[in-house]
């Protein structure tokens, strides 16, 4: 049997015995999760089936076609978590995290950037110190989204001061509702809060929770941000389709112009964004096709830097289009994510 003919023959099973019609989004996932079908690359009993990641798309599309449920907005970290649960976890660990992760039932969220450790992340000074069978931390992190609605957060913290700064960085799963965490919103000049920044005040965590070895963190570290920059470079990239996302954008606005607006000089200057959008698309497909290994590489970089080039270079042009009326008709007032 092929790889495909037990992809195939498995969403087959699960479809006969489970209508995603008649139940809701949790139960579903979770009877996809048992059958091996979130993860079809993870290890057979984590949510995988122990094939090639691309067979995932198969999956999804069979499923999809029958009316399966998407993951939820705030499941986004799912893309995060689960790889870096999956690869560097033990298999309690995976047992406890994986599936809640993604039927959506616990939400996770990413904690790395510091006020002082940004693009350096190593440099982090979050410290975590051991106190027996737990680790005591106190630190600040910040640009933290969803924290606010996590029931997870990723941690990364400083537990060897002394040694290299690479080497002396340690990974956590935290409990967001542990005593000490106080997480408050990052107020944006547009009055939205999508950020966040977490206080971790003497905050203790079980050693249980350590998700790879003491001072492995930097390693583990690295498995969460490449699945980030291929989630976040890719996200009009391997299911994208054409026009989706930030283009789609430029395109109604262009459109919603008086025909006199719309001169060949503006239409060019349009129309060459949408191809740059479109290469970029087409790019993430193919570094999508290519990928042989559950975790990417450096081409989720590559996306991600592109990608936020392009949604500057279309955005204004979109406010260039607008002209005065891209001023008026916004509520700047203070808006605060509740749940997604």
């Amino acid at each position: 049997m092929t790889e495909a003919d037990r992809v195939d023959a498995t969403v087959a099973a699960l479809l006969a015995e489970h209508d995603p019609k008649k139940e809701s989004r949790e139960e579903f996932r979770g009877h996809q999760y048992d059958a091996g079908l979130a993860w079809v690359h993870f290890p057979e009993g984590f949510g995988g089936l122990g094939l090639r990641p691309e067979m995932q798309r198969r999956a999804d599309a069979s499923l999809r076609e029958a009316g399966a449920p998407a993951a939820a907005p705030a499941s986004f970290f799912l893309s995060l978590a689960g790889p870096t649960v999956v690869t560097h976890g033990d298999d309690e660990q995976k047992r406890r995290f994986l599936r809640p992760m993604f039927t959506g039932e616990e939400r996770w969220c990413q904690l790395f950037s510091e006020p002082g450790a940004g693009s350096d992340f190593a440099g982090l000074g979050t410290r975590a110190v051991r106190d027996g069978e737990e680790w005591v931390v106190n630190g600040q992190k910040v640009w933290n989204t969803i924290a606010h609605i996590a029931d997870w957060g990723m941690l990364v913290t400083r537990s060897n001061p002394d040694a290299p700064k690479h080497k002396g960085l340690t990974y956590f799963a935290l409990d967001m509702r542990a005593p000490g965490v106080d997480v408050r919103p990052l107020r944006q000049m547009t009055g939205e809060a999508e950020f966040n920044e977490v206080y971790l005040t003497d905050v203790r965590i079980p050693d249980a929770n350590r998700i790879g070895g003491e001072g492995d963190g930097w390693r583990v570290a690295l498995t969460t941000l490449m699945n980030e920059r291929a989630a976040i470079g890719g996200s009009g990239g391997p299911a994208g389709r054409r026009g989706r996302g930030v283009i789609d954008e430029l395109v109604k606005t262009w459109r919603s112009l008086p025909a006199d607006a719309r001169d060949r000089a503006r239409r060019d200057r349009v129309m060459a964004l949408w191809v740059r959008a479109e290469t970029l698309r087409l790019t993430n497909m193919r570094a999508g096709e290519t990928r042989r290994a559950g975790n990417p590489g450096a081409e989720g970089s590559v996306g991600k830097l592109a990608s936020a080039d392009l949604n500057k270079a279309v955005l204004e042009m979109c406010m260039e289009l607008l002209g005065p009326a891209g001023m008026v008709g916004y509520d700047y007032s203070f808006r605060r994510l509740v749940s997604l």
